[in-house]
């Protein structure tokens, strides 16, 4: 699987790129901390263990160290990871409502105006949330810029029982195998996102991508039945729209 390839030197941390920033300046200032009130995408719960029949020094240890690692360790990398990450998510953003998005997506992941873009992140604050993230947004990033190995990349190392998220990642992986021609793969992957979860928007989109592929694969039963849970089950969904016509061509190839 194709990895992504940095070209010429490029900062190794936030110091280095401050640095580099304040030599090309005419006049050096002092940079400003990102908005450390930048909320997150995601909340992640912290699961406790239930500990039977043990001694009550050891329950006292375990509580005492877990707590500890979370206050005075975890959550300070996560709120830097995530102020680290805000530059980049602006860019996205501003990608998504652009005309021009290819330089802001590019922006993106590598990073700009001396600001850690998503792979940086991905480097630099390992087994955080704001990591995890960062390959969603890093992978939707190469998505759009066509490169569809590393779209592949690093959706795949992306993670979440997020209601949205989770199915589109899945979703965006099959779109990237379409694209290069890999319909099966792209198949295994619409319909492992239809199937996360089960709401109005990621599951019809994806039951219609699904059906979709199966009828250019021949596979005319399984595209019929995509295509009648959207009529059943999805009714108010915008693939609805237009379902029958799909069903009578999943039929229709079936005969």
């Amino acid at each position: 699987m194709a990895t992504y390839k940095k070209r010429g030197y490029k900062p190794k941390s936030k110091e280095d790129k401050q640095a580099r920033l304040e030599e090309q300046s005419t006049t050096a200032g002092v940079f400003n901390t990102l908005d450390e009130g930048a909320s997150k995408t995601e909340q992640w719960v912290v699961k406790n263990q239930k500990y039977i029949f043990v001694i009550v020094a050891l329950v006292a240890v375990v509580v005492l160290g877990s707590l500890g690692y979370k206050n005075f360790i975890q959550e300070p990398k996560e709120s830097e990871a995530m102020n680290d990450m805000f530059q980049a998510q602006k860019y996205f953003d501003e990608a998504v409502a652009a005309t021009e998005k290819d330089s802001l997506f590019t922006l993106s992941l590598s990073g700009g105006e001396g600001k850690f873009g998503f792979l940086d992140v991905i480097e630099n604050h390992s087994g955080t949330d704001a990591s995890n993230l960062a390959n969603y947004y890093a992978g939707m990033a190469y998505l759009n810029l066509k490169d569809y190995q590393n779209a592949i990349k690093y959706l795949s190392d992306f993670s979440s029982d997020d209601e949205a998220l989770g199915p589109l990642a899945a979703g965006g992986i099959g779109d990237a195998f379409a694209q290069i021609d890999q319909l099966e793969d792209a198949l295994t992957y619409y319909e492992k996102a239809s199937e996360m979860k089960s709401n109005e928007f990621t599951t019809p989109m994806f039951l219609y991508k699904a059906g979709s592929v199966a009828l250019k694969l021949g596979k005319n039963d399984k595209a019929l039945t995509y295509f009648t849970r959207i009529k059943d089950d999805y009714s108010k969904s915008a693939e609805a729209s237009n379902i029958d016509a799909f069903i009578g061509k999943a039929k229709a190839a079936s005969n």
